[in-house]
């Protein structure tokens, strides 16, 4: 099939309208498509493609600070979540790829508002990519700034859509991070359980209802459970 014809293909097979975008064909295309076009598709009203395009530029990335780096950071404020979806995509194929650039990527992104740092987060807690010590202090690092940072914004601005997004995902990153190491993760995640503030109790809540964490340290899990409440 000539290139020009990708995006009516991808467009028609999307699964979209629907619950579930093809995930798979977005997976095959970041693998095959020329980089013009993933470039291109990134910045595609169509939310398919846009997706497709975001994910695809994990393959492209080189530098912490070149441009299709800076597509991802920008796309990483994107109104539209599964184009978010496809930045989390991007840092897993460029973890999956070489681990010191992800890890000069996220140190570089600490600095985001709450969507940046939630495409951190969702992108390095991704069990796969947390198989060496160096990965899991990182992405315990991001954790710890991506909570203090909800931690320090004003009860009003906790309630914004953004906001929302990034206490949503550290609802269950911290699990994914944790249960990864929990010798090392276990008691970073203690200190936030015996923090007062609402949103951060909430959060430690979410987390020690999954499984994984569980399975991880079960005595620890029920440790906490009666910290928080």
């Amino acid at each position: 099939m000539p290139t020009s014809q990708w995006a009516t293909y991808l467009t028609e097979h999307s699964g979209l309208p629907g619950p579930r975008a093809n995930l798979e064909l977005l997976d095959v295309v970041g693998d095959l498509a020329p980089p013009d076009l993933l470039r291109a598709w990134a910045e595609d009203a169509d939310e398919y493609l846009a997706t497709c395009g975001t994910a695809g530029l994990g393959r492209l990335v080189d530098r912490v600070d070149d441009r299709d780096a800076e597509r991802l950071r920008t796309a990483a404020d994107d109104g539209r979540w599964r184009v978010r979806e496809g930045v989390a995509f991007a840092l897993q194929r460029i973890g999956d790829r070489e681990p010191g650039l992800l890890r000069e990527i996220l140190a570089a992104w600490s600095d985001g508002g709450p969507l940046v740092q939630r495409a951190a987060a969702a992108g390095v807690c991704e069990p796969r990519l947390l198989h060496d010590p160096t990965t899991v202090s990182i992405a315990l690092d991001v954790l710890d700034t991506a909570t203090a940072a909800l931690r320090a914004l004003p009860e009003t601005r906790r309630r914004e859509p953004d906001a929302r997004t990034l206490r949503q995902g550290l609802a269950y990153c911290w699990s994914v991070a944790v249960a990864a190491d929990p010798a090392v993760g276990l008691p970073r995640f203690e200190r936030w359980a015996q923090d007062p503030d609402p949103d951060v109790r909430w959060l430690v809540r979410q987390n020690l209802t999954k499984s994984r964490l569980t399975r991880a340290d079960p005595a620890a899990v029920e440790r906490l459970r009666a910290l928080v409440g």
